[in-house]
Formats: C-alpha cells, structure tokens, sequence
C-alpha cells in the first residue's frame, strides 16, 4: 500500500535496527485457528507452508495443529522447514498444541505470546482468520504506523477474503482517521506464490533506502 518508512531509530524497545532490517530468516504468519469455508485458504496455507521450507525461511507462528495454523505449520514441517511455534499454556488443549516443531514455546499469556511472536520474526504474513488473526495483525500495523518496526506486512488477500477490511481502511483514510505522517505500511498480494518474492523486494528496497542515508550522514 505505502512504501515503509525511512526512519531507523524510534524510542521504545521493538525499534529494528539497520543491521536487523538487511536479512529476512524467520516469516510470522497469522491466520485462523480453523480452515473456514473455502477450500482455497487451506491450499493458500500448504503453498506457503512449502514455500517457506523451499526458500529456507523459518515459520513463525501460534503453535496450534487446528485449522490454517496447523496446516501451515505441518507442511513446513513435513518440506523439511524449520517451525518455531509460540502458545499461552492455556490454549495448549484448545488449540492441540503441534509438538513436531522444531522450537516449541509456552508462555503464560498472549501478550507475552505475540511479543516473542514479534521477536522471532523478521516479516509478518496475514493469511484469511478470525477475530485474533485480525488484533494480531491490526496491532503489528499499528505498531508499524507508530515508527516501532520497519518489518514488512503483507496482507495475502486469498479469494477476497480481506477486501471488507481493506474497505475499512479507505474509510478511514478519507475521514482522516489514518492521514499524512500515520500512514499504514502493509502490501497486499492475491496469490500465495507472491508473498515471500513481495517480503523480499519490500525488505531490499528498504535496505537500500538505510545504506542510503547513513552514507548521507557520515
């Protein structure tokens, strides 16, 4: 949607650094907790599942076996990739907790879930989900809009299912809600195969843009 912003340095503790925005290792992937009604969102999950073992780059991810979570994650596992999962020990029934991964964390509750999620990741991938893969998402975009990550969004618009948000949010924008200076930094790709090639041209471009500016300032 909007190019990602040429800051480098923000206050807080999430900031990245130049040295953290160059390499892509780990892709975070939120998405539902179950499979919902188009067969097209599980096909979306295997294909990502598989090109993220392909392109060596680790998954990320909310630790579950249900749904597109579980999907996802057991296709990297099974194409040899390598899966970091992170679940609230309260979930770890709910959700049938996947112990294949190759790193398997418990924590005590979801924000210290979604931080460590934040902290292991290096980009972030919306596939279709519900009420969490929405908070989740929206709260990485905040962040993002807020100067506290340079990290890449991409936003897999699989069979339209995010077109009411992407609504929402030209809404919003008209009614200067998100206006000049908040701009929100995400990209939108309709097809699976685009989301690692779209991450990786985002990332670059940005990198570019840092090794820029600090042989401008020095």
């Amino acid at each position: 949607m909007v190019s990602p912003s040429k800051k480098t340095k923000t206050s807080g503790g999430i900031a990245s650094t130049p040295d953290q925005i160059k390499q892509i290792k780990n892709i975070c992937v939120y998405c539902g907790s179950g499979k919902g009604t188009n067969a097209a969102y599980a096909k979306a999950a295997r294909e990502l599942g598989i090109a993220l073992a392909k392109a060596n780059l680790g998954l990320v991810y909310g630790g579950g076996s249900l749904g597109l979570m579980g999907v996802v994650a057991k296709t990297t596992v099974k194409n040899g990739g390598y899966v970091t999962g992170i679940i609230p020990s309260f979930l770890s029934e709910k959700e049938k907790m996947l112990r294949e991964v190759d790193n398997l964390i418990v924590v005590d509750d979801m924000h210290k879930r979604k931080m460590l999620m934040f902290e292991h990741a290096d980009a972030f991938v919306a596939l279709p989900g519900g009420i969490g893969t929405l908070e989740e998402l929206v709260e990485q975009l905040t962040w993002s809009q807020l100067g506290q990550h340079h990290k890449p969004i991409i936003l897999a618009n699989i069979e339209g299912f995010w077109s009411p948000l992407l609504t929402l949010l030209k809404h919003m924008n008209e009614e200067t809600f998100i206006r000049e200076g908040l701009e929100l930094n995400f990209h939108v790709v309709e097809q699976t195969k685009d989301i690692i090639p779209t991450i990786m041209k985002v990332q670059d471009g940005y990198a570019r843009d840092v090794d820029a500016q600090i042989s401008t300032k020095f």
